[in-house]
């Protein structure tokens, strides 16, 4: 099959960790095509003799697949010079059977754009790329934390302490004070006087908590534990800073995206980060939900729906999106009652998906709009008159517009 040309001059990339293979087709005047056919290494030198080579032919699209993270320094390259390359998802353009070499990759994707037929996938602003190394790594950090708090509450259980049957919060201020008195060899009596008042577990509950048998080697690697956690704590509280002051030209739209259900202000910023501001690159909220993948599969064969599953996608978006989605079904909002229905019928897991996919949408639609978000199942007339209706009487009673009320 012939493919009809729409861009005269094209160049496919099939960039690897130590060389980038590339494939000029440049039609003439004649109506000839030629193809030209270059390997450069991954160095420095060697991207920017790739850089200065392809704005040499004036290329109309510069191609390229999202694979691994070898293609963001050749993209970088490529936008000092004026360049702006497309990166596609390499589902798209694979490659027909039996000719698969780097050359043929290369001449593929530059046959593909040659004739129209790749979509660019979202790259954002190169101070946004920068930021998701500070945003992806406080993710990590936050998993190793929990990996840790869960191996000491474990230890904790080893030597007979149950604190975590009694207090809902191990690592609360009140709780942490106490273990850290247990690490010390401090009696049961002197770890009492840590207990908050606020605890909702009485004096006894928590002494027959506290009975264990903790030997030094459990005091050892508690200790250890301890510290490993509060330096990481440390590093969160140090990435959260820093996230923050590089954001702080973005104030207006962290406050927008708080306004919803489930959204704090350090998970805003990570969204922020990784979808961008413009949403002007997604052109409609089903493309951000797809190249999230967080919307349902599209699956279906001779009149029958197939699996629904979702596909790969910015996996730190859809954690970012999830997190959001167990804190508002918890809140009394639509979500709340999204997650309700879907709860029996499809399962948990299913249902906070369904919802993150309705947070992802909403939030498209807000950053669109530059609105703040306004709950379709809250009354908010209803709401302000209840906050607000004892001061408004008791100031028309002094201005005189309502007689006093008698006691």
């Amino acid at each position: 099959m012939e493919l009809t040309t729409i861009y005269q001059r094209v160049i496919g990339l099939d960039i690897h960790q130590a060389q980038i293979t590339a494939c000029a087709m440049i039609q003439q005047s004649d109506g000839t095509t030629l193809v030209e056919q270059r390997q450069f290494g991954a160095f420095k030198r060697d991207r920017r003799e790739l850089a200065e080579w392809a704005a040499s032919l004036k290329p109309e699209q510069v191609v390229m697949e999202s694979t691994g993270i070898y293609w963001k320094i050749p993209y970088a390259a490529l936008e000092a010079v004026g360049i702006d390359g497309m990166v596609v998802n390499a589902r798209h353009v694979k490659n027909v059977p039996g000719r698969k070499t780097d050359v043929g990759d290369a001449q593929w994707l530059a046959t593909l754009a040659r004739a129209g037929l790749l979509r660019n996938s979202f790259v954002p602003p190169a101070k946004l790329r920068e930021l998701r190394l500070i945003s992806r790594q406080r993710q990590k950090l936050v998993g190793q934390i929990s990996s840790e708090k869960n191996r000491l509450h474990k230890l904790l259980t080893d030597s007979g302490i149950r604190l975590g049957v009694v207090v809902s919060d191990i690592h609360g201020q009140s709780a942490r004070a106490m273990v850290k008195a247990i690490i010390a060899g401090q009696s049961v009596q002197e770890v009492l006087n840590f207990a908050s008042r606020r605890l909702r577990a009485s004096r006894e509950e928590l002494f027959d908590a506290l009975q264990g048998e903790l030997t030094d080697n459990h005091r050892f690697v508690l200790n250890e534990i301890m510290c490993h956690i509060e330096e990481i704590e440390a590093r969160i509280a140090r990435f959260d800073a820093r996230l923050l002051e590089e954001l702080k030209d973005e104030h207006n739209k962290l406050v927008l995206l708080q306004t919803m259900p489930g959204v704090d202000l350090i998970g805003a910023a990570m969204l922020l980060v990784e979808i961008g501001t413009d949403m002007t690159a997604f052109g409609n909220a089903d493309r951000l939900a797809s190249w999230v993948g967080i919307c349902p599969g599209n699956n279906e064969s001779a009149g029958k729906r197939k699996s629904g599953r979702v596909r790969k996608g910015n996996l730190y978006a859809r954690r970012l999106l999830c997190e959001f989605a167990h804190a508002a079904s918890r809140t009394k909002s639509v979500f709340q009652s999204k997650f309700q229905s879907l709860l029996v019928r499809r399962g948990y897991k299913r249902s906070i998906i369904a919802v993150a996919h309705k947070l992802l949408r909403t939030i498209y639609f807000m950053l669109s709009r530059g609105e703040h978000y306004r709950d379709s199942a809250t009354d908010y007339e209803a709401l302000s008159a209840q906050r607000n209706a004892p001061r408004w009487i008791k100031t028309l009673i002094r201005f005189g517009y309502l007689p006093p009320q008698s006691a």
